[in-house]
Order: C-alpha cells, then structure tokens, then sequence
C-alpha cells in the first residue's frame, strides 16, 4: 500500500520543484523536519475543534518589552506572566528573539541561537512549559549581515545561490510593494556586482526559495523550535516569498503549495503544531491561506484593526457591521487570530473595498491628531499610498471624529470586548494589555515611525503603576482580566462556535454566538458610540421561557421586558446561562 503521506509531499514537491528530483527531495525534506531520533505520526492529525478553545488567549510581545536593566528580560518576561496574566492568559507570542541587526528583530543573523542581551534556550523552554508558545518563522529574508549574505558575497556554496538576485532592466513595475525604499540593491560579490531583492528594508534581503535547499534549511530551523517548545510557528510575510520577474510576485502558487507542504508536516509532526500565516493584505487575499483546510491552521484577522478603529472613532459600526456580515466562518481545523493591534501599524491595506476612501481620510486625520504617524508604501504607477497608520492602540482612541473627551478607557474596553466576542482566537499585543500611550521619545530616537508602538516599560516602574488601583495601566488589565476570564468560561465563545452578524442600530455591532453542543447562545451586543443606545429584546429574538443574563454585570435580561440600555461603549454579553 502507497503512503498517503508520501503521495502528497512528492505531489506538492512536484509542483514546487518540477526541475528536481522529487524523490531525492522527499526523503531530504523527511531528513530535516524528523531526524535522527524523532519520527512522523502514521496518520495525519485529522482537522478538528480541538487544536484550540474558548479558554484560548494569547498576548504578543517583544522579549524586552519589559526590563529593569539588571536581569535577563526573558526572566522578567516570564515573571511579568505568571503574576499578572497565568490562569486568564494561556498563550504567549514572542516576537523574534533571535540575534539581529533591525527591524527590532525581524532583520534576523542567526535562526538558530536566541538573542544574548534576552537570555538563552532554557529561558525560552521555561516559559514554553507554562505557555502556549509562538515564535516567528521569518522565511522571506535575512539580515544583510548575517553569516548567510557574507558567505554569498564571497561565492561561497550553498550559500551562493540563497539570494534573489535581479537586474535594474527587468520589468519589476507590476510588484507589488509594501515600502517605498528602491527594491532593489545592488552589492559587490566574488563573482561581480549583483543586485538583490529588498522586500522591505536593504537591510532585510529577501531569499531565493527556487533553490530547495533554502526551504530545507528553515524546516530545520522549524524542526529546532518545536524540540525547544514551540507549538504556534508564525510564517512572516510568506506571501512574499516567492518572486518570479514580470510579476506581482505576491500570492504566487508556490507560495501557496509550500505552505501546504509545511501543513502537511505539521499534521504529521507528533506535537501538536500549528500554523499561523502574517499576511496583511486585502481580506480575499488574506483569507486563501486557508486553503482548502489545507495550509494554514489560523491566520490574522487583518481587516478587523482598521475597521474596528474607524466604527470607535465615527460611534458607527455600519462597516464593520457590514464586513463581518460577509466573513466565512472559519472551515474545520482553521481559526482567525482577533486583535487589534500588534508590534507593526494598524495596516489599512485589509480595509481596501471595505472601507470608502472618504472614511479612510477621516481615521487617518483623526490617527494625526491624537499624536499618531502614517508609513505609506509604492504603487506600480510611482505615487504612494497609505500602508499603516502608527500609533498605539489606546492613544487613537483618545477621542472620537468630535475631538478629544474623557471617554478613552471606556471606548477602548469596548474595541478590546469586540475582539473577544468574535469567532476566532483573541490576541493581545503587550501594549493592549497596559494601555500604554504612545512612544515618541523612541520615534525620535530611532527615525522609525513603528517605535511609537513598541514602548519598553521599566519593570520597577510598570509593578508601582500596576499596583495602584487608579492608574490607567492597573484600570486597564484589571478590566481585561476580567472580561477575559468571563469569556474563558463560555462555550459559545469557542474560537469555531457559531456566529451571526446582528443587523440593529448602526451604533452596535452586535453578533450572536452559539456553542458547539448548541446549549448556550450569546448576544454579544457592544455600543461603539458616545450615546445612550436602548434596544428591544424582541429585536434580538431572545428566546421567551428562558432566563438571560448579561455576563458582564450579572444582570437578568427579560425577553419581554423593558428595553436593554447601553450606556456610552458599553458592553453586554447576554447569554442563557450564568
């Protein structure tokens, strides 16, 4: 009897690599994602609602997104964790903590060690034992001073062939472009001058995944993670990582077919491994690295930052309501990843189509006036457009399209509630969790626009404000603890129960969720205005006979009683059972 596993990781080679041998390649793909001493499971993990739950909750964070300047922020990352989040949150991304040259991490020299000024491999296993970890896969480039590039330079194999390498006269205008630096950059080498391909920084140059032997050395690297405790592998910006000249050189089918090939490993890996795809891009693109339930287990909500922002800034939630109204849910063994911010800008490219350029200008002015920045990217025919808006989180909700008011922490709850609410798996940026307000002093001192969002907090500093009760930071993740605790409790909010997309006042979104036994439903009603909205139960068709409670204040909600008032952002999780 043929190997199914067999059958299928030689068709998707087949297709990847049609020029090699497919069968020599196989068993070097096996040779580096299981070897000596590991092996593959005889059947593949079957897609399935068990990989995650409703008590899932991750928060994504830099390894020294908090310090003291005396321990190893790793130590002081895994304290942070179990004091302050262990029992509410389960699941922890650190972003890359490997050692590196820019982009705060993403600008990688060496995938194999972990960063020396953060700690070391035993600081990562310890929180891998009491978090689900998530580490970054940056597959589409590497630093330009790593020991890879140096060894291109001077000709040396393998790595002479690891790089995409083009020419000036080469069509390029059809690419599709994240940035508005020159994409490409010429470098002198043994064997003459070159010119590389430069996805998102010169510092960042992008790799060649036509030489099979560059995939072969990341699943090697993935292979280290999951030995060290990784068990959420997050492929950033693979829908980058194969170019073909002429081209948009984004989404490309082998792309497509390599994430497949990772999937099928991951499925057969003995851990339970999953993965994650980072690809900010308008929401059909974003969404076909489902597959067919065949590539990526989850992948970001991406249109949700932009849109959520623009429903609290305007007190309407006719977009929102009108996109999630058409989101698919999520097929069998795949769930989104909900957030509302995380380490990069909040990317306007997943709200194209969504949301009317007029709108668009709107968040962006009001983005401005509360302290924030704007990154733009190139288009084919030479102008620029907006690529993400920078600024933290709890800062752009400052106000509203009114002005300024005293309604912040209010409004910003009730953008973090609908995250929660939503089909899919919730995850909290560090600086979500902490209401941190933007970081200029590090846009100033480091000329990136992103800096303003990646604040690092001095420990000493954070515990004192964490301790009183009337900050903002101890305000803040007081109310987020428990609101997600609430929602860890409810079946109806498992990452695949069933939604629907209410249609009532522009001023709510609204959704209803049902569990997966159909013994709990919720209306997850949240108020995104600075009005007093009032909403007749009947509207929401609770069921007659039954009691229903709102999660959120204990309150009994009678099908044919008096209307149900939300206050100004507030929020009500009205469900059939306590």
């Amino acid at each position: 009897m043929r190997d199914p596993f067999l059958i299928r990781l030689n068709d998707l080679l087949a297709q990847i690599y049609p020029d090699h041998d497919v069968k020599a390649l196989s068993q070097s793909v096996q040779d580096a994602f299981w070897p000596e001493g590991t092996s593959r499971r005889k059947r593949a993990r079957a897609p399935s609602n068990n990989l995650w739950s409703e008590r899932d909750c991750m928060v994504i964070t830099y390894g020294n997104s908090i310090r003291d300047g005396q321990h190893k922020p790793l130590d002081l990352l895994r304290d942070f964790l179990t004091r302050q989040l262990k029992g509410v949150v389960n699941g922890v991304h650190i972003l890359p903590f490997f050692p590196f040259t820019s982009d705060d991490g993403f600008a990688v020299t060496d995938y194999r060690a972990v960063n020396p000024t953060l700690g070391d491999w035993p600081d990562i296993q310890r929180i891998a034992k009491e978090f689900k970890l998530m580490s970054d896969l940056v597959l589409n480039h590497v630093s330009s001073q790593s020991p890879w590039f140096n060894e291109y330079r001077q000709g040396h194999e393998p790595y002479d062939k690891f790089f995409f390498e083009a020419s000036p006269e080469d069509d390029l205008s059809e690419v599709v472009r994240p940035r508005t630096h020159p994409l490409l950059r010429e470098v002198h080498t043994a064997n003459g001058t070159r010119h590389v391909w430069c996805t998102f920084s010169h510092d960042q140059v992008d790799l060649d995944f036509r030489n099979p032997e560059v995939l072969l050395e990341f699943l090697r690297v993935t292979r280290l993670h999951i030995d060290n405790g990784v068990r959420i592998v997050r492929l950033d910006a693979v829908a980058f990582i194969w170019k073909e000249i002429g081209t948009k050189s984004i989404h490309m089918p082998q792309t497509h077919a390599i994430v497949r090939l990772m999937r099928l490993l991951a499925d057969f890996a003995q851990e339970p491994v999953i993965l994650l795809t980072e690809t900010n891009v308008p929401n059909a693109e974003n969404l076909s690295y489902f597959g067919n339930r065949n590539e990526a287990h989850a992948v970001y909500n991406f249109s949700l930052p932009p849109l959520l922002l623009h429903a609290m800034l305007s007190g309407s939630a006719r977009y929102l309501n009108r996109w999630q109204a058409t989101m698919p849910p999520a097929q069998m063994g795949c769930a989104y990843l909900n957030f509302s911010a995380s380490h990069d800008g909040i990317g306007m490219r997943p709200a194209e189509g969504i949301l009317p350029p007029t709108e668009t200008e709107q968040v962006i002015d009001r983005v401005k006036a509360h302290g924030g920045l704007v990154s733009m990217r190139s288009l084919p025919d030479g102008s620029q457009s907006p690529y993400e808006l920078n600024i933290t989180f709890f800062d752009a909700l400052k106000g509203t399209m009114k002005g300024e008011d005293d309604l912040q922490i209010d409004r910003f709850l009730a953008a973090q509630s609908i995250v929660m609410a939503l089909e899919g798996i919730p995850a909290f940026y560090i600086h979500v969790l902490l209401a941190t307000a933007n970081d200029l002093a590090g846009v100033e001192k480091t000329g990136v626009n992103r800096a303003i969002n990646r604040h690092r907090w001095d420990y000493p500093a954070l515990n004192a404000a964490l301790m009183d009760p009337q900050s903002t930071q101890s305000r803040v993740l007081t109310e987020m603890k428990r609101r997600i605790a609430i929602r860890g409790r409810q079946p109806a909010f498992h990452p695949n129960a069933t939604q629907f997309t209410l249609q009532l006042d522009d001023r709510i979104f609204g959704i209803w969720r049902q569990s997966l036994e159909r013994d709990q439903s919720i209306f997850a009603l949240h108020n995104v205005s600075d009005e007093l909205v009032e909403i007749d139960p009947v509207a929401i068709n609770l069921i007659d006979g039954h009691d229903w409670y709102d999660l959120l204040t204990g309150d009994v909600i009678h099908p044919h009683g008096a209307k149900i008032r939300l206050e100004p952002y507030q929020c009500r999780w009205i469900s059939n059972r306590q």
